[in-house]
């Protein structure tokens, strides 16, 4: 009878553990399916958004959503591969609102870029409305050789095109060799580039130029 319940015990004690794994490992996979977020305004307020100008913080309707220009960088954040998500809002000012996010930085001159021409989004011109959604890897592939030597490759237009001064939902995917951008959910991509560099991971940031782009709910999936 001893010997039994020494068994019993045992087997039950081996049962709990084997429970306790498998309950480690879901809580795990849905923490590395579900990836990191980061509240934007708390950033700033630890002072871990590093940037060469001035971030503001901006309540929309309970949005915590910062302000900025230039490219932020996320302090001690390394990003590789993975999803990129994130809620933007532009300004509808025809070349004066871009923004986007930077990744695999090196410093604010090195880094790759997937960012949006707001005023670009509904327009009536055809040719701006291709216009829309842009890659580019600093310094060697900037918009403009990107424009002149690979015209309509690494940018495209967004269909349906959101609104220029409404809050969009933008998903990268960065994988080894490809960028995929889907907007506001779609379960279309509206733009598929391979990447011009052979970097692996670095910064990741907000991206930002000309009057100051808002930002809001980033997640980061590695």
């Amino acid at each position: 009878m001893v010997k039994k319940n020494i068994t019993f015990g045992f087997l039950n004690f081996k049962l709990k553990g084997i429970s306790f794994l498998l309950s480690l490992l879901a809580l795990l996979f849905f923490v590395h399916a579900k990836g990191q977020s980061f509240n934007l305004q708390q950033l700033l307020k630890e002072d871990k958004l590093v940037s060469g100008h001035i971030v503001t913080p901006l309540n929309d309707n309970g949005k915590p959503a910062v302000s900025s220009r230039g490219v932020t960088w996320l302090k001690n954040v390394n990003f590789s591969t993975g999803t990129i998500e994130i809620d933007l809002r532009g300004k509808d000012i025809v070349q004066q609102s871009f923004l986007g996010v930077a990744f695999h930085g090196v410093d604010t001159i090195t880094y790759d870029a997937i960012y949006f021409r707001p005023f670009n989004f509904q327009s009536s011109d055809p040719i701006r409305k291709i216009h829309a959604v842009q890659y580019v890897s600093e310094p060697d592939f900037p918009w403009r050789r990107l424009r002149e030597e690979k015209n309509g490759v690494y940018e495209k237009g967004i269909d349906p095109p959101p609104s220029a001064v409404e809050w969009f939902h933008a998903r990268i995917v960065v994988g080894e060799s490809d960028i995929k951008v889907y907007v506001n959910n779609s379960p279309t991509p509206s733009l598929i580039v391979n990447k011009l560099n052979t970097r692996k991971d670095g910064l990741i940031g907000l991206w930002s130029f000309g009057v100051n782009g808002e930002f809001a709910n980033i997640n980061i999936k590695k």
